[in-house]
């Protein structure tokens, strides 16, 4: 009799768990226009409002669909933030990540390693929390580490006043501020290697994609002037 209610008790159970199973959906999470509106997978809840709020983790090349091995340690993370009309879960960009692995090979022995963390304004008024690490080839002396922190805070709060979230968030992932960085730095001590190994978005990122593309001129009518761009190094009208 024990048994027989033990058989029945199981059978509930697993039918439970398989109704529970039934009643979950998958939604689709796409990514916001900073990086296309590329799908970065499915996640699965029985309700809608389940989904807000998740958080999803992938790679650069994952994200681009590229086989760049070169960029395969920076993580980027992203929060689902709304459900849209046709079922698909809306994330925004909360930051990005270095794997551990990729930042313990740039400190490697006999050398400097320099960390700081700032937060910098954008100039379309988002708050960026960055975390720069810089390597020297050897070890450094307390004043010109010290030195290289405030340069490296001063160069990217001003860099973060010339750029919109979007242009700002676009050149940190592709090495170009590490690229400025380092030429900004070089006056004072060649580094090694300068990444931004985190970030992380306090506000919302605008989902214009600003483009280079001409924009096209009616026939007759007269194109517009060109709009002065600033140069990255100086702040200054090209």
């Amino acid at each position: 009799m024990a048994e027989k209610d033990a058989s029945t008790k199981k059978t509930a159970l697993a039918r439970t768990v398989k109704d529970k199973w039934r009643s979950k959906h998958w939604f689709k999470v796409r990514a916001p226009g900073l990086f296309q509106h590329v799908d970065l997978g499915e996640t699965v809840a029985s309700e809608p409002e389940q989904v807000v709020g998740r958080t999803l983790e992938t790679t650069l090349p994952e994200l681009s669909g590229s086989a760049d091995a070169a960029k395969a340690h920076v993580k980027l993370r992203f929060r689902v933030e709304r459900i849209s009309g046709d079922g698909v879960a809306e994330a925004r960009f909360i930051g990005h990540e270095l794997t551990s692995d990729y930042v313990r090979r740039l400190a490697r022995r006999k050398r400097s390693k320099i960390d700081t963390a700032l937060t910098v304004t954008t100039k379309d008024g988002v708050r960026i929390v960055l975390k720069p690490v810089a390597v020297g080839e050897q070890r450094l002396q307390t004043r010109l580490r010290a030195e290289l922190r405030h340069k490296i805070v001063s160069i990217l709060t001003e860099e973060a006043q010339l750029r919109t979230s979007p242009e700002f968030v676009r050149e940190m992932l592709a090495g170009d501020l590490s690229k400025i960085l380092a030429h900004g730095l070089k006056t004072l001590y060649p580094l090694k290697k300068i990444e931004i190994r985190r970030s992380i978005v306090l506000g919302m990122i605008s989902d214009e994609i600003p483009t280079n593309e001409p924009t096209p001129v009616a026939e007759g009518s007269v194109p517009p002037e060109p709009t002065p761009v600033a140069d990255a190094g100086t702040g200054t009208p090209a």
